[in-house]
C-alpha cells in the first residue's frame, strides 16, 4: 500500500472513531446525565421512561444535526478552498450563508415564523436557493473564478445591509432579539422535523460537492492542464456551487450562522492528506462534525444559567485562527 494512502486511510478511520465517540458524549450530556452504558438502550427503548425521551426527543436530533452541518461546512470549506485554490475560503464567501440568515430572518420580520414551525428553515433554504440564482445572474455561467468571488462579495454586502435593515426597522424590539440571537447559531431546541427537512437538501448537495474530487486534485495544476485533462472549470464551478447552496443553505436555515468551521477544518487537515484536495473533502466533512460535535459539547457543559451559542463558541475559536493564517501567509509573499 501506498504510504500516503495509507495514512490517509489512518486519518478517516481517527475522525470516524472521534464522530462516534462525541456523538455517544452528546447523547449523555447535559442537565440530567446519562450513563454510557443507559444510552443504547434509550436509543431503542419504546416505553415511556425519562432517559428515553430525554434521548430520542432531545439529544437525538441535537447531535444528528450536529454532525450534518459539521460536515456540510467543513466540506463545502474543503470544495470552495480547492476551487479557488485559497486557503482563506469558506462557505461564507459567495454569500449563500448570509442569504440564508437573510431569509430566516425575513420569516422573523413577517411573523410567518409563528404560522407554522418549519416556517424558519424553509426561509433560509429559500434565501440560499436565491442566493444561487443571484451569483448566475451576477457572475455568469463562464469560467470566470474573479466574478464568482466578486459576485459572492456583493451578495454578503446586500444580505448584511438587508438584514440590519430588517432589525433596525423590526417593530416589535422582542422579535429583533430573537432575531438576533437566532443569528448567533445553535443547535438547542431543535427536533427530528429539522433533521427531515435539513437532510435531503444535504445530501445531494454533499454528491455534488464530493463528485469534484478528482477536478480539483487536477486543478492544482493549472485551469489549463485541468482543462486538457477533460475537466472543464465550468461545470467544476456550477457543482461546487450548487452543492453549497444546497448544503449549507440548509445548515443555516437549522441551526443559524455557525461560522470558521469551513475555514479552520480543511486548513488543519490538509497536510495530513498531503495536499490534495480530492482526499481532503471527506476528511473535512468527518472534521467539521467532530469541531461542531466538541464545540456544542462546550456549549452544553460550560457553568452559568444561560447557554452559550454555537457560532459565538466557533467565532472565538476561528476568528484568532483566521488571524494566524493571515500573519503567516502575510510572512511567506515577504
Amino acid at each position: 500500500m501506498n504510504p500516503t494512502t495509507g495514512r490517509t486511510a489512518a486519518l478517516y478511520g481517527g475522525l470516524v472513531a472521534a464522530v462516534a465517540l462525541l456523538a455517544l458524549a452528546s447523547l449523555g450530556a447535559g442537565r440530567a446525565p446519562i450513563a454510557l452504558l443507559d444510552i443504547v438502550p434509550a436509543l431503542w427503548s419504546r416505553d415511556d421512561s425519562l432517559a428515553a425521551l430525554i434521548v430520542q426527543e432531545v439529544r437525538l436530533p441535537r447531535t444528528l444535526l450536529a454532525v450534518l452541518v459539521g460536515a456540510t461546512l467543513g466540506l463545502a470549506g474543503a470544495a470552495l478552498q480547492g476551487l479557488l485554490r485559497n486557503p482563506l475560503a469558506e462557505p461564507g464567501v459567495i454569500g449563500i450563508s448570509s442569504c440564508a440568515a437573510l431569509g430566516a430572518v425575513a420569516v422573523f420580520y413577517t411573523g410567518l415564523s409563528q404560522a407554522f414551525p418549519l416556517a424558519l428553515p424553509l426561509g433560509g433554504v429559500t434565501g440560499a436557493l436565491a442566493a444561487v440564482s443571484l451569483l448566475y445572474m451576477l457572475a455568469g455561467r463562464g469560467e470566470s473564478l474573479l466574478a464568482l468571488v466578486l459576485a459572492g462579495v456583493a451578495l454578503n454586502s446586500l444580505a448584511g445591509a438587508l438584514t440590519a435593515l430588517a432589525l433596525n426597522l423590526s417593530p416589535n424590539p422582542f422579535a429583533a432579539y430573537e432575531v438576533f440571537f437566532w443569528l448567533l447559531g445553535s443547535l438547542g431546541d431543535r427536533s427530528m422535523e429539522h433533521v427531515h427537512l435539513a437532510l435531503p437538501l444535504m445530501l445531494p448537495g454533499w454528491l455534488l460537492l464530493l463528485s469534484t474530487g478528482r477536478a480539483l486534485d487536477a486543478l492544482t495544476l493549472g485551469e489549463d492542464a485541468a482543462a486538457s485533462l477533460g475537466f472543464g472549470i465550468a461545470s467544476v464551478r456550477n457543482r461546487v456551487v450548487l452543492g453549497s447552496a444546497l448544503a449549507v443553505g440548509a445548515a443555516v436555515a437549522v441551526s443559524g450562522v455557525v461560522g470558521f468551521v469551513g475555514l479552520v477544518v480543511p486548513h488543519l487537515l490538509r497536510p495530513l492528506v498531503a495536499h490534495r484536495p480530492g482526499a481532503l473533502l471527506p476528511a473535512s466533512a468527518l472534521g467539521g462534525a467532530v469541531l461542531v460535535l466538541a464545540a456544542d459539547l462546550l456549549v452544553r457543559m460550560a457553568g452559568g444559567g444561560q447557554e452559550l451559542k454555537l457560532g459565538v463558541v466557533t467565532a472565538l475559536v476561528g476568528a484568532p485562527f483566521f488571524l494566524y493564517l493571515v500573519l503567516h501567509y502575510r510572512r511567506r509573499m515577504l
